[in-house]
């Protein structure tokens, strides 16, 4: 999916698996010593958003979520990589609702513009998805009618 929105790569591009084991053994170890800093929480969260793995991004978000409702000196910063996470996730409302929000306290915020458009993308992608299914539906719809008016005309 790519685009060519500058500021949007962050939808595009993931970790690596590397790189995203290196944030999940610091954030084991502060948690092994009952003490997980909030940037460690934020680093493990922002590398799981960033993930290609939907099981990561649930959990990141699920951890940014607890920053953003413990910790309100970090709400900012939680925003777009919640918008972004709900994104990845196809979770097209959620992530406009954190977008948005975002975009009311920073309006010029580049990251967040280009993540609406992507998100208005999403938002019709997924329209026409749901059209084209409802003219499945419809058109098989049709068929069994036709089908059993032809049967019983025959009878």
């Amino acid at each position: 999916m790519p685009t060519d929105l500058p500021y949007a790569a962050d939808a595009e591009v993931s970790l690596s698996y590397d790189e995203i084991e290196v944030l999940r053994l610091q954030y084991e170890k502060e948690l092994a010593q009952s003490h997980i800093t909030v940037q460690t929480k934020f680093n493990y969260a922002w590398g799981l958003v960033k993930s290609p793995v939907r099981q990561h991004q649930v959990e990141g978000v699920r951890l940014l979520q607890d920053i953003y409702r413990t910790e309100p000196t970090r709400r900012r910063e939680c925003l777009y990589y919640l918008a972004l996470g709900y994104y990845k996730m196809d979770n097209f409302t959620d992530a406009r609702s954190f977008n948005d929000l975002l975009l009311s306290k920073e309006p010029t915020n580049m990251q967040a513009q280009s993540l609406a458009s992507l998100i208005d993308k999403g938002v019709a992608r997924e329209g026409y998805v749901g059209m084209a299914l409802a003219g499945g539906v419809a058109a098989v719809g049709t068929l069994l009618i036709a089908g059993l008016i032809r049967r019983a005309t025959r009878k």
